[in-house]
């Protein structure tokens, strides 16, 4: 469950952060609303995820999802180039979260 709550917090952090791109500098209010909205869910279930994943390994997840989603969002919605320095340079991120996740104590509960 815990986890569950993570992903609905990367998912509504990526929707605000693309509602964000369409406000315009927060100058459209749909999308302004969209956002501050988006970003309220976002926070408030990292904070209940915080109650038991320890905090670098959520925020790594967190930040590394988001990064990925965010780029890919991006590249499918606002014509956004991926090159391939990108593709590496987001494996890498996947890879140092899964490091993190699998082989570091700090992972432990």
């Amino acid at each position: 469950m815990n986890y569950l709550m993570l992903a609905v917090a990367i998912v509504a952090e990526v929707c605000a952060t693309t509602a964000m791109k369409q406000s315009d500098g927060l100058t459209r209010m749909p999308w302004t609303v969209a956002t501050v909205i988006g970003y309220g869910i976002a926070f408030y279930f990292l904070s209940l995820t915080l109650r038991t994943i320890p905090t670098g390994i959520a925020y790594a997840i967190w930040s590394g999802v988001g990064i990925v989603l965010i780029s890919t969002a991006a590249w499918l919605f606002q014509g956004q180039k991926l090159d391939a320095a990108a593709g590496i340079g987001m494996g890498l991120i996947v890879a140092g979260v899964v490091v993190m996740n699998v082989f570091s104590k700090a992972s432990a509960h």
